[in-house]
């Protein structure tokens, strides 16, 4: 736990020194190379099982799709903590922190990315915009034509055709929202990891459900979750969740009990996608990695050497994996095997 505040406090100092202003643009404060992402990585084996993620089985991937060379994305990211494949209309969202994941200083933003490796809006979203407010956007998810956005305690809502902002939902007693997972009855799930600013557990962990009525309920919370982080709504209802602090993937039933965990290769865990088969993807800070395997088998790294790999996504399309590097201000992409 010390080395996960460590690492914490260090991040936190970085980013806020980068922070910019509200009434400043976001600009080309990438300042890092491409080569500091190293690799596309190499599949491991499908395998069989359930698939999920949306609360319906996981699309299965086009790997004849994706070219010999892949796009990776630099131009003005800053803080890039989530990327969110939009398959109907073909392109990633991907959100910015802009500065300390904590501040609530309203200048993050959600760019519009096109798998050409082209930035089509570096602010789709636009916390500067008077008629927007976005302090510190992390997980995302799609629920018809809203896009919804965990945003420290509250989630907001946009329109997911224009960008314009439709609501948000306050979650009472949340301290750090993470990530945010659909499912199959027009709501989503967030996770709280629960930690302050100096990263230290407040004790709180919790995953949410927002219903397709705007109502808030909890699905679990407790601190045996270790910190949760990316979620992932399978088929049949149950939630499957990595924890940063743990370092394990577990599953919550029904019934919101959760179950015992497994320890990947290495811990920090962030975000997770599920792949049609059953198999997932979980990115792993400590790891500098993204791992595939199934819950309960074993777990071999697709993407490698990597800083700071945050809320993975997966371009189903083109068997791509979608790797925001936090500390980098960039998205790397690796393919995947079918």
């Amino acid at each position: 736990m010390k080395r996960t505040i460590g690492l914490a406090l260090a991040l936190t100092a970085a980013v806020a020194g980068g922070c910019k202003k509200k009434d400043k643009d976001a600009g080309a404060g990438a300042g890092t190379a491409a080569g500091t992402a190293a690799g596309t990585g190499s599949a491991a084996g499908t395998g069989t099982g359930t698939g999920a993620g949306t609360g319906t089985a996981a699309p299965a991937i086009d790997a004849a799709a994706a070219p010999a060379t892949l796009p990776h994305y630099m131009d003005g990211l800053a803080t890039p903590e989530s990327v969110l494949y939009d398959a109907a209309n073909d392109r990633y969202l991907v959100s910015n922190i802009n500065g300390t994941p904590f501040a609530a200083d309203d200048n993050g933003f959600i760019s519009e990315l096109s798998p050409d490796g082209q930035t089509k809006k570096l602010k789709f979203i636009d916390g500067a915009a008077a008629d927007v407010t976005l302090n510190a956007p992390k997980g995302m998810a799609i629920v018809g034509g809203t896009l919804y956005v965990a945003d420290i305690s509250v989630v907001r809502q946009f329109d997911l055709a224009t960008g314009a902002a439709k609501g948000e939902i306050k979650v009472d007693g949340a301290a750090f929202l993470n990530d945010v997972a659909a499912t199959a009855d027009g709501g989503v799930v967030v996770t709280d990891t629960s930690v302050d600013e100096k990263f230290a557990s407040l004790g709180n962990d919790a995953i949410y459900k927002i219903g397709a009525d705007g109502k808030v309920s909890t699905v679990i919370k407790d601190k045996a979750l270790g910190g949760p982080n990316g979620v992932s709504v399978a088929a049949d209802g149950t939630l499957w969740v990595v924890s940063f602090s743990s370092g394990e993937i577990a599953a919550v039933d029904a019934k919101g009990v959760k179950q015992p965990g497994q320890k990947l290769p290495k811990g920090q865990l962030d975000g997770i996608e599920a792949l049609a088969g059953g198999d997932y993807l979980v990115s792993s800070w400590e790891g500098g990695a993204v791992y595939r395997g199934k819950p309960g088998g074993e777990w071999k790294p697709v993407a490698e050497n990597l800083k700071a790999p945050a809320d993975i996504g997966v371009d189903s399309k083109r068997g791509w994996l979608l790797i925001p590097l936090f500390t980098e201000n960039m998205v790397h992409s690796a393919a995947i095997a079918p």
